[in-house]
């Protein structure tokens, strides 16, 4: 029975015993340091656990951190050998703390990061229009459209062009030629429409074109280096792809309209996703608004540093005000019209809301990403937090979401709103 229950909902095989496939590092958990009690991250876990049991996410890598301190660094399950489709006796390779994963969307908070400290360095000015910077974008009527309108998903240009092959998104030349002849939807600013992965490769040609160098090497200079990361890159080294996290699409096959919203969003529906980023080609392709990988713990730390200012140990990476640029709202809560659901944006990341929102129950001072709809990458400041969920399991629409919801309540029940005079203040 449970076999065909799981061939039916797509899942992978969940052990009886977890703690067979939980990896813990105990040293990078301080959680006493920072006032937080382990009946607090037994809560915590124990949602972390419950959602490795919709048997939808194959491996799952978590970090919380609370006043600057990790409380939790932990790893469920499996890195590949245990997918839906996998064979009984297929290698499983166990998940752990160091097993770089591929952020997918989340990869737009870090991107939009760059483009904002461009900015401080009065590099560019967010106001400009793209065209003012690469004259070729300037094609059919989007003459107008400007950086921060990419930023802030209104430039535009949501999705590449229809019947647009795969090997495209690899080939940075040849989908910046069909972003350039493009012809936007609308140029005025007015509607949101998530921009999946063309802004990425937009705000990729602005930055070298006004800093003469790649954006991996601009981003090694300026974040990944300066904040000790091992991982933390745009695709992974060809000699290193073997060590990253195989992703799964897990769960029921979706149906319209979901089926609709996934292949508006994607481009295909979510097998070919999964098939193109388990790709090596992808993998080691650069792609600012898609592939970076690394771990929840690097992750979580990019967002300290953005709680924290603009700093990381001592090292300023930007300023306190750009943090703040990057995540002020723009816009009011509109309807997005390419995922069909209510949103509010900065010029670069998703934001929470009151009385509930995104990242959960009175998280309006909340910022952060989604990856793939299911890895959840976020700070409140109203909270002194930062969380970083990863997974491996692609579900789209299915039982996994009142776990992942349960995760998120879970989370903000555990550390609720401090007073404000305790609060970060450097970004409130």
């Amino acid at each position: 029975m449970k076999r065909l229950v799981r061939r039916a909902l797509h899942t992978c095989v969940v052990p009886d015993n977890l703690e067979a496939v939980t990896f813990t590092d105990a040293a990078g958990e301080n959680p006493a340091a920072a006032g937080v009690s382990q009946d607090t991250v037994d809560a915590i876990w124990g949602s972390v656990k419950s959602l490795y049991r919709t048997g939808t996410h194959p491996g799952i890598q978590l970090s919380v951190r609370h006043r600057g301190v990790q409380v939790m660094h932990r790893a469920l399950g499996h890195a590949s050998g245990n997918g839906p489709h996998d064979r009984p006796d297929a290698v499983k390779v166990p998940m752990t703390t160091d097993t770089p994963i591929c952020y997918f969307s989340a990869s737009k908070a870090v991107t939009a990061l760059l483009i904002h400290i461009l900015a401080e360095q009065g590099l560019i000015n967010l106001l400009d229009p793209v065209s003012y910077y690469c004259p070729e974008f300037a094609q059919g009527g989007k003459r107008t459209i400007n950086i921060h309108q990419i930023l802030s998903h209104r430039g535009g240009i949501p999705a590449i062009p229809k019947e647009t092959p795969i090997d495209v998104l690899w080939d940075r030349d040849e989908v910046w030629r069909l972003l350039c002849e493009a012809q936007p939807v609308e140029v005025d600013g007015s509607r949101v429409a998530y921009h999946a992965i063309t802004g990425g490769y937009v705000l990729e040609r602005v930055l070298e074109k006004v800093t003469g160098e790649s954006i991996e090497v601009f981003l090694d200079r300026h974040i990944r280096q300066p904040m000790g990361m091992r991982w933390f890159t745009y695709g992974i080294a060809r000699d290193q792809v073997s060590e990253l996290a195989t992703n799964y699409a897990t769960g029921p096959t979706p149906r319209f309209p979901i089926s609709w919203i996934v292949n508006r969003a994607l481009g295909g529906d979510i097998y070919t996703v999964e098939q193109v980023i388990n790709d090596p080609r992808f993998q080691e392709a650069v792609i600012p608004a898609g592939n970076l990988c690394g771990t929840a713990e690097e992750m979580g730390r990019f967002f300290q540093m953005m709680l924290n200012g603009g700093v990381w140990e001592g090292r300023r990476i930007c300023d306190p005000m750009t943090v703040r640029r990057a995540i002020q709202q723009y816009g009011s809560l509109q309807i997005d019209r390419t995922m069909m659901i209510p949103m509010r944006f900065s010029a670069g990341l998703m934001l929470g809301g009151d009385p509930v929102g995104l990242w959960g129950q009175h998280s309006r001072h909340a910022f952060g990403h989604i990856g793939l709809i299911n890895k959840l990458c976020w700070a409140d400041a109203a909270r002194d937090i930062s969380v970083s969920l990863l997974n491996t399991g692609l579900p789209i629409f299915g039982h996994q979401l009142p776990a992942l919801g349960k995760f998120v309540y879970t989370v903000n029940r555990e550390f609720p709103l401090i007073p404000e005079r305790h609060r970060p203040l450097a970004i409130i």
